[in-house]
């Protein structure tokens, strides 16, 4: 078959060679990954089919008329006037015919393939392993955090995009920027948070936690080992009140009131994680009442007020790690020995594991070195006879250890519970006492109350010799494991928790 004579260029056919091998690489790929397992290597297939390979294709086609032109120009140059500069078709020449019709079956083609590859290049940026795997040593903390939560059937484009296309512009307008930070090395570690661009939970959380659901009590059992000798077990039974006592009543109490679709509350944070909110807004939507708060140990002037971001409280304000929560070592430690991943009858391993949490590591491969050798010497040193018996009981108690490190600390990224504030509680941080601590006062004497009652009750608590239990609707006083006396009342728990790591 022959083409016109313009076509007959080194750059034309370089650009033709370029999209044919390019066309049957793709073609080829999409085949292999349709038909064989690419777990291991889908990120990098994806992104290599649908958004590398089609760049190529683009350039080679374009590369044919740019020499084509070329050439054309060259010819009148040389004063051929059978090539002249418009472009005429002539449809009872057999060359034309033949142009018209590869040019007509290139198009076809090139549009399937362009058609197809866009529409798989959407699903691709859309999915888990692109978010989560790409850019694995930036994301990689995330990703893992994300897979042991309870929303790891949630894609991540349902919670940090949702619906609609004005979103979906916006998350890849800024993805722009992270592709740019990744490439020359600009991210922070960590990754910084809250991030302050999310899509507002009440268009993405609440398409599945609607308010107007009735979130009733729950019991919650929380199992605890003291750092002694024996791992003392610490039992808590706690009385949750999600909602309030009866369906009847809705949300006008429990810890779900703060989303009750008849109040609304607002806050200013004086630091960008929200960690501290000297100013709190109260609003009934139904009678109009408006209540201010303002912390009497760290108060701002009006000016300085109206300076800083004023936010609606919503789910996310308390909910704020929902699905890429790093586990404090206490947490951890204690989670898997009430499993028995680590043997609870090792001698003082919880302490041990509070020792070896308590420090720093540059790597991931410095920190798992550091975990066995400290194990293997704190056993040997302090229970040679037990260590000579028992070695297989300490090999599963090092596993342990790093199965949690692995999941929740992530020394390249600087990632850890430590980075990141968990607003659910008041153990580590400061979460509920960031407005429930007693220092919050409206102009007319009313304070934001520091009450644990309000949010749960204890029913039982204790070890195994001292075990208190009550009736439901009959609370405990809290009893802290170690005697602290009544310093517990007085300071929050994150006060001298956060300092035992």
């Amino acid at each position: 078959m022959k083409l016109p004579r313009t076509y007959y260029n080194p750059i034309s056919l370089f650009g033709s060679i370029l999209a044919a091998v390019t066309t049957l690489i793709i073609i080829f790929f999409m085949i292999a990954m349709t038909f064989f397992d690419t777990d291991d290597t889908g990120s990098y297939a994806g992104i290599f089919i649908y958004m590398v390979l089609p760049v190529f294709l683009i350039i080679g086609l374009i590369l044919i008329p740019i020499g084509m032109s070329r050439r054309s120009r060259r010819i009148k140059r040389e004063g051929e006037d059978s090539v002249v500069s418009k472009i005429v078709l002539d449809l009872s020449n057999q060359r034309h015919w033949n142009a018209v019709g590869l040019f007509i079956l290139v198009t076809i083609l090139f549009l399937m393939i362009t058609g197809i590859g866009t529409y798989k290049a959407f699903h691709y940026t859309e999915s888990n392993e692109f978010c989560g795997t790409l850019c694995h040593s930036v994301m990689e903390p995330e990703h893992v955090a994300y897979q042991e939560s309870a929303h790891s059937r949630v894609t991540c484009v349902q919670c940090h995009v949702g619906e609609g296309a004005e979103w979906y512009v916006k998350s890849k307008l800024s993805g722009l920027y992270q592709v740019y930070s990744v490439t020359f090395n600009k991210y922070p570690t960590p990754i910084e948070t809250p991030v302050h661009s999310l899509r507002p939970a009440r268009e993405t959380c609440e398409e599945c936690h609607w308010p107007e659901k009735f979130y009733s009590y729950n019991l919650r059992n929380e199992k605890n080992f003291l750092a002694d000798s024996a791992n003392t077990q610490w039992n808590t039974m706690l009385k949750m009140k999600i909602g309030s006592e009866h369906s009847a009543h809705g949300l006008i109490e429990g810890v779900h009131w703060h989303i009750n679709s008849d109040v609304k509350v607002e806050y200013i944070a004086s630091d960008k994680k929200r960690e501290y909110l000297p100013w709190v807004r109260y609003v009934n939507k139904a009678t109009g009442d408006t209540i201010v708060y303002n912390d009497i140990y760290e108060s701002y002037d009006q000016e300085a007020l109206d300076s800083m971001e004023l936010r609606e409280m919503d789910c996310l304000d308390c909910h704020n790690r929902p699905s890429h929560q790093f586990l404090p070592p206490q947490k951890f430690v204690d989670d898997m020995l009430a499993a028995g991943t680590i043997p609870v009858e090792l001698p003082e391993v919880k302490f041990l594991a509070m020792q070896i949490f308590n420090n720093t590591f540059s790597t991931r491969d410095s920190g798992s070195m550091f975990i066995r050798e400290e194990v293997n010497n704190f056993y040997n040193s302090s229970y040679p006879e037990f260590a000579a018996e028992n070695q297989s009981m300490i090999d599963q108690a090092i596993e342990g250890l790093l199965a949690g490190y692995n999941k929740n600390i992530f020394p390249e990224m600087k990632a850890s519970w430590d980075a990141y504030p968990n607003h659910i509680g008041h153990s580590e941080f400061n979460g509920c006492f960031r407005c429930h601590n007693g220092n919050h006062e409206s102009e007319e004497g009313k304070v934001i109350s520091r009450d644990c009652n309000l949010c749960h009750t204890i029913l039982a608590q204790g070890n195994a010799e001292n075990f208190q239990t009550t009736s439901i609707d009959m609370p405990l006083e809290f009893q802290h494991p170690v005697d602290i006396d009544e310093a517990w009342k007085e300071m929050a728990c994150a006060d001298c928790h956060r300092s035992l790591y």
